[in-house]
Order: structure tokens, then sequence, then C-alpha cells
């Protein structure tokens, strides 16, 4: 594992955490093969009962990379969007046989996959990507003040890491429509009362700490055995959504609009776009 994520195992607990600060820990390829990578560790770590994952510095995740929007609005498909012979290791759109998910949905939903409680601890920004690894957790303890967004449309683009499974199942779908659509920002309080986060805290990480410690005292067979009947509602026709996802993100991305959604952005115009034939 590279030192984008970090791993420490003290009493039954993981402590994982998100290492790239000076970036608000964006995802760049290798953030995404140690996110992976830390949560296949996480499936089979020996005494595990509990599982808190946050970021260092000032944001949990700030999303996707821009280098990689970069890319997009010089109207390249980026890395992880060739065929599949053609994807280099770490690039999101690549997939293992036997996954239901590529890279990218991997890094969100491998918490799902693992037997344990998974809390995460939400701070700074969650956007893109960042808020949709957040929903994979089972649980989220969010600051006040923390600015959260499904900001995928901003780019032209649509929530393509199993958002649109996690997130339809957390709050009423017309919620979930008007995050999505607008790509507006929501803060931590805000979260609370739509039901993106489980409770708010000033210390985040320490009360998720405390949280995966009570939950490490209990009968660890009763705890394993409640995620996975939870899981079982959770997981119908999830392989289907998130084959959808890849179909419908597949479409948008190099597409004029989508260019100019993020080349107007970089420019700080209002974007000019062309309707569907």
């Amino acid at each position: 594992m590279s030192d984008r994520v970090t791993v420490s195992v003290d009493a039954g607990v993981a402590d994982v955490r998100l290492n790239r600060p000076e970036k608000r820990n964006a995802l760049d390829g290798a953030m995404f093969l140690a996110l992976a990578e830390a949560g296949e560790r996480m499936k089979t770590e020996p005494g595990l009962r509990c599982v808190v994952l946050s970021g260092e510095g000032a944001s949990f995740c700030a999303g996707l990379d821009f280098g990689s929007f970069q890319q997009m609005s010089d109207g390249d498909r980026p890395d992880g969007d060739r065929l599949e012979g053609e994807r280099p290791a770490g690039n999101p759109g690549s997939m293992a046989d036997g996954r239901i998910t590529h890279l990218g949905q991997q890094v969100a939903w491998v918490w799902q996959e693992v037997p344990v409680p998974v809390i995460a601890a939400v701070h700074g920004h969650a956007l893109g990507g960042g808020i949709q690894i957040a929903l994979g957790a089972d649980i989220r303890i969010v600051h006040p003040d923390a600015q959260l967004s499904v900001r995928e449309v901003h780019w032209g683009l649509v929530p393509d890491m199993t958002g649109t499974l996690s997130l339809g199942r957390l709050v009423r779908p017309d919620v979930a429509k008007e995050l999505t659509f607008t790509a507006r920002m929501v803060s931590g309080s805000e979260a609370l009362a739509l039901g993106l986060a489980t409770r708010l805290s000033e210390t985040p990480r320490e009360d998720a700490l405390a949280m995966a410690a009570e939950i490490a005292a209990r009968s660890p067979e009763a705890v394993r055995g409640a995620k996975a009947l939870f899981n079982r509602l959770l997981g119908a026709g999830a392989a289907e959504q998130f084959a959808e996802e890849r179909r419908v993100i597949g479409g948008l991305i190099g597409s004029p609009n989508q260019v100019e959604s993020i080349t107007a952005n970089f420019e700080r115009r209002p974007p000019t776009f062309t309707d569907p034939a």
C-alpha cells in the first residue's frame, strides 16, 4: 500500500486515513489504488471489530484530482476510461475479474464488503467522489461546518462511484435528485437534517474512534451478523445499478457539453450548452 492511505489497528479498531492533505485528499490513481487496497486488507484483518475512515489535513476528500478534469477539458478521455487492455494500474475505470465494480466504484463500495462496521469521520470538504466514499460507510459522523456536495453535474458528469445507489437509499428520492441536479453544497448540519449524516460532532475523528471502541466491546459475531443482514437489502440490484452508472458516464465523458462544463469552470464564465438531439 502507498502512503496515500495510512492504516493502524489497535484493540480491534482500524484507523484508516486518506493521506494527501496538501491536495485535500483528492483522488488520483495512487489514492484510488491505496483506498481499494486498504479496504481489501480490512476484509481479512485478524481480530478486527470496527473501522474508522477519515482524512488528514483540512478535508475528508475533495473529490477527483483536478488533473483529470483538465484532461477532460482538452477533449481527452482520462486513462481510466480507455479500453480495458489499455488501462494502466490505478485508473478508476479498471475492473478486476469477478467484481461488480470498477476501481472508482470499489473505493466506495469496498466498505460495505468489509464484514465489520465502518464509520466515516467527515470534516472540511466531502465533494463528488469524496461524498460517495463517505456514503459507502455504515455510519457518518460529520462536523457541523463540513461542506458536502454531490458535485458531478457541476462538471457535466453523473455520480458513478456507487453514489446513485447509496444516496438513493439514504434520502428521499426527490432529495437525492435535487442534490444531484443542482450540485449545491450542504453543510454538515443540513446533511444531518437530510439524512446524509448520522450525527454531528465538533471532533468527528475522536467521536468516531470512541464509537468504534464501543462497538468493538460488543459480541463480534452479533455485530457482523447484523451488518450482513442489513446489507442483504442494500446489495439487492447493486450490480445492475453500478453497470448503469458506468454506461451513462461512459457516454458523457468527453462529450461536447461535458467538455464545455469543465472549460467554462476553468475559464470562470457561464457555460454555453447545446440541447440533446
